[in-house]
């Protein structure tokens, strides 16, 4: 069996380049599930696609069927137009062990920006189903990315990873907004988008004392629904700019496949609007506002994922003693994991072996009862299980020490060389 991950995260790439490579939509996800299922039919795959990372995960019973690293890199240029030397220096490779360990991270939160965070598991679910419903994922797909919502689980229970500021919402508003506003309760807020992120963003806000709330959605009903959960009132997505210009507090998490907001568009927005300071947090991956919307004037602070970086770092070192807990569970979960895949890859081969010794010996004691007819039952079986024992105590050997690698770590070596000794097929 072959895993591998091929993945840039906020931790390898700049935003520039994760939301070149990001999945906008259900819709174009989908669509490149549609791709790669007729270009690698015999491999198992699921994409994680956030804000924070993309991240595509392959698994095959064959290594050299799968798709390579360089494959997958193709793919992804091809299907979204980006040159493969714009980013394959940033798009990182993890197999085996490694490529399981790095999932169990990301599900369990340590590799996120903010240390702790609820929403990625979720996002590990979300992106598990999508590829479940397009057939996609198989046995060892199923298996993995359960066990990684478990150990998300286990993290969380035994830690104390989740303390504290635990999201990138969080973060913005109790870190930035802070330095911008003194208050909130006398603030406008424009949510852009209805997801779920927007309505985290809305539960910090709201602790700050947020009274007034614009949503404006493409989908006037998604809108109308958030807003209702939340006192505020929708506007339809062509009010877009009267709502800038209304609004003190921007926060966007649309997700659209390009900016929303260009600086054209501000400009005419701060003519409605005058002087006055907005404090603008893009949360969308791609971006929702071009950079250069917040060089206009001193009085725009615009504020996207990469931004929240260095805060969110300093937040993971004063947990420094949690993470290494998370990074024992983990190890000791990924071991775990790893020692059911081999003893899984060796059982048909084991099976396989006994049933061919097995015919060996039935075609051998036929051959020999058909020249000693004289013996009788008892005699037969006695000559019967004495063969029987000479076989298991040949096979005792190499199936034992196929077993201990198989605790130790990948039994490949071996059961390549028994298959070749003993002419086994797949």
């Amino acid at each position: 069996m072959n895993l591998q991950v091929v993945y840039c995260n906020h931790q390898t790439a700049g935003l520039d380049i994760r939301e070149k490579l990001a999945f906008s939509s259900k819709e174009q996800l989908d669509q490149a599930y549609s791709v790669l299922k007729q270009s690698y039919p015999a491999t198992e795959i699921v994409v994680i696609s956030t804000c924070n990372r993309v991240e595509l995960y392959t698994a095959t019973q064959d290594s050299e069927i799968g798709p390579s690293h360089q494959d997958l890199a193709r793919f992804f240029s091809e299907f979204h137009q980006v040159p493969v030397s714009d980013f394959f220096e940033d798009f990182l490779e993890r197999t085996g062990p490694d490529a399981v360990r790095h999932l169990f991270q990301v599900a369990s939160s340590l590799d996120s920006m903010v240390l702790g965070e609820p929403q990625i598991v979720n996002q590990v679910k979300e992106a598990y189903q999508c590829a479940t419903d397009n057939a996609l994922c198989g046995p060892l797909t199923h298996a993995l990315f359960q066990q990684a919502i478990r150990v998300s689980a286990r993290v969380r229970t035994e830690t104390q990873l989740a303390e504290g500021r635990v999201s990138i919402a969080s973060v913005a508003v109790g870190t930035f907004g802070k330095g911008i506003f003194e208050r909130f309760d006398d603030k406008t807020v424009l949510i852009i988008g209805a997801g779920e992120m927007a309505e985290e963003t809305l539960t910090y806000l709201k602790d700050e004392g947020v009274k007034h709330i614009i949503v404006v959605n493409r989908s006037l009903e998604n809108a109308q629904k958030l807003a209702g959960r939340w006192g505020g009132e929708a506007r339809p997505y062509e009010e877009l700019e009267d709502c800038l210009a209304s609004a003190d507090v921007i926060v966007s998490t649309t997700g659209a496949s390009r900016p929303i907001v260009d600086i054209a568009c501000f400009e005419r927005v701060l003519k409605k609007s005058g002087n006055k300071t907005f404090f603008i947090l893009d949360l969308g991956a791609p971006r929702d506002f071009e950079p250069g919307v917040g060089q206009i004037n001193d009085n725009i602070f615009l504020y996207d994922i990469d931004d929240l970086e260095a805060t969110c770092e300093k937040n993971r070192r004063a947990r420094q003693k949690e993470v290494e807990n998370a990074l024992a569970i983990i190890d000791e979960e990924t071991e775990r994991f790893m020692h059911g895949v081999y003893h899984r890859a060796t059982g048909p081969i084991i099976k396989q072996l006994r049933e061919q010794w097995h015919d060996v010996r039935e075609q051998e004691v036929e051959k020999l009862f058909s020249k000693l007819s004289h013996l009788d039952e008892k005699d037969q079986d006695l000559i019967k299980r004495s063969i029987e024992q000479i076989v298991n105590k040949l096979l005792h050997p190499p199936l034992e020490v196929l077993r201990q690698e198989a605790r130790e770590g990948t039994p490949h070596g071996l059961l390549d060389a028994l298959k070749q000794l003993f002419h086994i097929r797949d």
